[in-house]
């Protein structure tokens, strides 16, 4: 009998340890299903890695008024999701792209549970008689009459699609002074951010939301003095997080100084010296975040940054092409991405790399306009150098764009690639084509 007593109490007790085990798995499926189910903020996407951010537009013609098509976007999505992208920047709120893009993006989510992708909305601001279009000069003290309806359109979409739309910002390069014929004095981009910023107290957006502006790095204080007053200090103290821009590939025209440094390129081999000048390119650009840093500090701020713009394109017929800095190849695209990739993933941030795909309508109608090629995609669907690898991985497989499966450039031949890139050019040489 106390045999039997004791073998009872053996099975009781492994009993109540599986009992236990049992319980802590279902808390363990509880936590998990938990997690799944939160619904993430800007806080919890902007500067991790596993949501991959990329500026996004659609349009695939020269004619800018065609909108893509519902299965276009839908297409596109696809194949930014393959790639690990999670967060979009799009603009120009006026147009129907970002309203359709918003609506595809909750439709998609509805038809697959992992599905996943969120929206950064830049309501574009530009000031009264921009690109000359009024009666007058632009003003840069007063604001286009159309700026309101984009900030109403962005806080429309924020609210209907609260589970996409992370973030508003407030103009596009619309502080940058190079920017003659459409710029705004930054008290025009504060009075909009507060606006934002007071709509999430009052409840009438969601308090969660980000709002801030995407500007070059001038902008933000990282340039010269005569960024540096009241209101742009205001208006560092306002956002959530300041959303930079940096082209280092337009500053081998502009500021070629770091391009043309000879220094230490002596006797390297033609692909040795390309390896250093994008190297030396990268740290352009984190020059630029660093002086946006300082200057933020020196207010007493102590906020996030993350690139809301950067890339580089991948030709170039005019003054990044041949006969000018050389910069523009896929063989340099690739090298900047991998860059901008590394540092910005190591760092916490965020980077909205521009773009996803070529779009012809940019830079009027000289096809050889680098504006047109900053894509990682051309329009029909191949996957320029940068990306080839992932088709070699199959992760597009089953996807198209205008009906393509998704290819390689050069059909994947990388010697034809390489007849293509060329070495930075002397001073002497630049000095000759000028």
């Amino acid at each position: 009998m106390k045999n039997c007593f004791s073998i009872i109490r053996i099975y009781l007790f492994i009993f109540l340890i599986g009992l236990i085990a049992s319980c802590k798995e279902v808390k363990k499926s509880d936590v998990k299903e938990e997690v799944l189910t939160k619904e993430l903020s800007a806080k919890d996407i902007l500067g991790n890695p596993k949501y991959q951010a990329m500026s996004y537009g659609g349009y695939r013609h020269a004619d800018h008024s065609i909108e893509p098509t519902t299965e276009e976007l839908k297409e596109d999505m696809k194949i930014l999701h393959a790639m690990g992208v999670r967060i979009l920047r799009t603009y120009k709120l006026l147009k129907p792209q970002a309203a359709n893009l918003v609506r595809v993006i909750s439709e998609m989510k509805k038809e697959d549970p992992d599905f996943e992708m969120y929206i950064m909305l830049g309501a574009w601001v530009d000031c009264k008689n921009s690109f000359n279009s009024g009666n007058g000069a632009p003003d840069h003290n007063k604001e286009n009459e159309e700026n309101p309806a984009e900030i109403e359109r962005a806080i429309a979409l924020a609210n209907e699609y609260p589970d996409i739309v992370k973030v508003i910002a407030v103009g596009n390069e619309a502080m940058v002074k190079w920017a003659a014929s459409y710029y705004v004095e930054p008290w025009i981009i504060l009075k909009w951010v507060n606006h934002l910023q007071d709509l999430k107290k009052e409840d009438k957006l969601p308090k969660d939301l980000w709002v801030t502006s995407s500007d070059n790095f001038a902008s933000w204080g990282g340039g010269g003095e005569e960024y540096h007053i009241d209101d742009l200090n205001q208006l560092i103290k306002a956002v959530d997080f300041i959303s930079m821009h940096t082209y280092p590939m337009h500053d081998t025209h502009y500021q070629p100084e770091f391009w043309l440094n000879g220094e230490g390129l002596d006797g390297k081999t033609a692909i040795e010296k390309i390896d250093i000048s994008m190297l030396r390119a990268k740290n352009y650009a984190m020059m630029q975040y660093e002086n946006v840093k300082k200057y933020m500090e020196s207010l007493g701020v102590n906020k996030p940054i993350h690139i809301g713009e950067t890339g580089w394109a991948s030709f170039s017929g005019g003054q990044y092409g041949p006969d000018g800095s050389k910069a523009c190849d896929e063989y340099k695209e690739a090298l900047y991405y991998k860059h901008m990739r590394e540092w910005t993933n190591e760092a916490g941030m965020s980077c909205f790399y521009f773009e996803g795909f070529d779009e012809p309508w940019k830079g009027g109608d000289n096809p050889g306009n680098s504006e047109k090629h900053f894509g990682l995609f051309t329009v029909d669907g191949k996957a320029k150098y940068t990306i080839w690898d992932l088709v070699d991985q199959g992760i597009f497989e089953g996807l198209t764009r205008n009906g393509n499966a998704i290819t390689k450039t050069y059909d994947g031949n990388k010697e034809e690639l390489m007849k293509t890139v060329l070495v930075p050019p002397t001073r002497q040489e630049i000095a000759g084509h000028r």
